[in-house]
């Protein structure tokens, strides 16, 4: 389906991505996408039935950029940080120069005054494309497995 190369630079971008939002690097995050893009959030409930309802929607680079200045600049919440385990990406097709592909997570979250703790679980359902700096996603759904989220969900999963 695709060639090692590809395959290399692939599981780079979802590993830099988890690098970047793990890190904190939030002016980062735009980048991981093409201009044309969309984020979702969406409980896989939603998603099984069909439902387009999502706890998140970003449909541009812009929004994804705004969302950026409100972490940094707006939203009031206590402080954690997180860390991603990713699996290995899985291509399930290439179709018109896009790699669909799929990827489970897991994100845990620290408070600083607390355990670590499991906060959210699912996987994602990706549209990845080629540009002149390398493979962004165009679409990145995350589709999480429980139908409770906790207070908040202010950083990039």
């Amino acid at each position: 389906m695709i060639d090692f190369d590809t395959h290399l630079a692939l599981t780079r971008l979802y590993a830099d991505y988890a690098l970047a939002v793990d890190s904190g690097q939030w002016d980062l995050w735009p980048d991981f996408f093409a201009d044309d893009c969309s984020y979702r959030l969406q409980p896989r409930e939603n998603y099984d039935r069909g439902f387009p309802l999502c706890t998140l929607a970003f449909s541009s680079k812009g929004m994804l950029r705004d969302r950026v200045y409100g972490i940094q600049e707006t939203l009031f919440h206590d402080p954690y940080y997180q860390r991603h385990v990713v699996g290995a990406p899985v291509v399930r097709r290439v179709e018109s120069g896009r790699i669909y592909s799929e990827a489970n997570y897991a994100v845990f979250r620290t408070k600083l005054d607390g355990p670590s703790t499991v906060f959210n679980v699912g996987r994602y359902i990706d549209q990845i494309v080629r540009t002149p700096e390398g493979l962004k996603f165009a679409e990145r759904l995350c589709v999480f497995d429980s139908e409770m989220i906790p207070n908040a969900l202010i950083y990039p999963i």
